[in-house]
């Protein structure tokens, strides 16, 4: 007797296959990261990231143009911050004139509709390289969120859309939140990095902002990548104090956290492909060990299938140019 279903007549063609596909990709999925630097026609590739620039704010206009005409419509903004300006508290991240402010001014100048967010957090302006201010070897919690607070108002009267928290300090979400509120701001967002783990991953990202960790890690602050049901527990704090959208980073290796959260909370899932899976994919590919396009697709279709309904991935427009 024959089977009177067989699940390979749905993938006999193309046309069939696309016809019954259940995730699709769309630049309206990715969340572009950007790096910005001080200077003037200053368009650096990073070296553990090919192809992938930090950019002066005189050719970030270009860049801006070209994302938009691309149909990619958010971005989220970097900063590194030249040594002579960082402190133990993050002081020149407060500054109106700083580079992240002109940064913000400079995006909507040139592309008022283009959606910014804002990483929030000290490790570019600190002098220790971590995500917050350091007392007696200590990264203490409650006066690094007061800076959060201030830089995120900061972020706010620049014209950012939405603050992006990724330093993972208790209760930032809350104060953040009344701060905007107190402000005015109650149309500016708050993305959460509500799961972001203690990841090896990081190395290259670090390498393009030069804000490694002095000394030690950051496992103080950012979470056990053996911890699952820590990640709900935070997600949950998140958006009771006011998150508008939760962020899970890294990526790949943490696809079962990004369905977990999904399935658990009616909020957006974002999900940062990071520097280390770019980076890797990227060399491999060099080797000819992969096929890069082929691989980079089926990688961002992961996060897809696993629930996200937000990408920050450095191969945004390498995607966007292959749909």
């Amino acid at each position: 007797m024959f089977p009177l279903r067989r699940n390979r007549r749905l993938r006999t063609n193309k046309a069939i296959r696309s016809l019954v596909r259940e995730n699709s990709i769309t630049p309206n999925d990715f969340l572009v990261p950007l790096f910005v630097v001080e200077g003037k026609g200053v368009k650096e590739e990073i070296p553990s990231m090919p192809n992938y620039y930090r950019f002066s704010l005189d050719l970030l206009e270009q860049e801006i143009k070209n994302l938009w005409q691309m149909g990619l419509k958010s971005v989220l903004l970097f900063v590194k911050v030249p040594d002579n300006l960082k402190d133990n508290k993050g002081t020149e991240a407060l500054n109106p004139n700083g580079l992240m402010q002109r940064a913000i001014k400079t995006v909507k100048n040139v592309c008022p509709e283009m959606l910014v967010m804002t990483d929030v957090a000290l490790d570019p302006y600190s002098s220790y390289g971590h995500d917050g201010i350091v007392e007696d070897g200590i990264i203490v919690n409650d006066p690094t969120v007061g800076v959060l607070c201030n830089m995120s108002l900061s972020h706010a009267e620049a014209g950012a859309d939405f603050v992006a928290p990724s330093d993972m300090m208790d209760g930032r979400i809350l104060n953040i939140r009344e701060a905007l509120e107190d402000d005015g701001f109650t149309d500016v967002g708050i993305m959460s990095y509500s799961a972001k783990y203690a990841s090896a991953f990081y190395g290259p990202f670090r390498d393009a902002l030069d804000s490694a960790p002095g000394f030690g890690d950051k496992k103080t602050y950012q979470m056990d990548s053996a911890n699952r049901f820590e990640a709900l527990r935070e997600t949950e704090m998140d958006i009771d104090e006011g998150a508008d959208i939760v962020m899970v980073k890294p990526g790949i290796p943490y696809l079962d956290i990004v369905r977990e959260i999904k399935n658990e909370f009616d909020v957006p899932v974002a999900v940062y492909q990071v520097s280390g899976e770019y980076a890797m994919l990227k060399a491999a590919s060099e080797k000819g060990w992969l096929d890069h396009d082929q691989v980079m697709i089926e990688s961002i279709m992961s996060f897809k299938r696993a629930g996200a309904d937000i990408i920050a991935s450095y191969f945004a427009k390498d995607i966007v140019k292959l749909l």
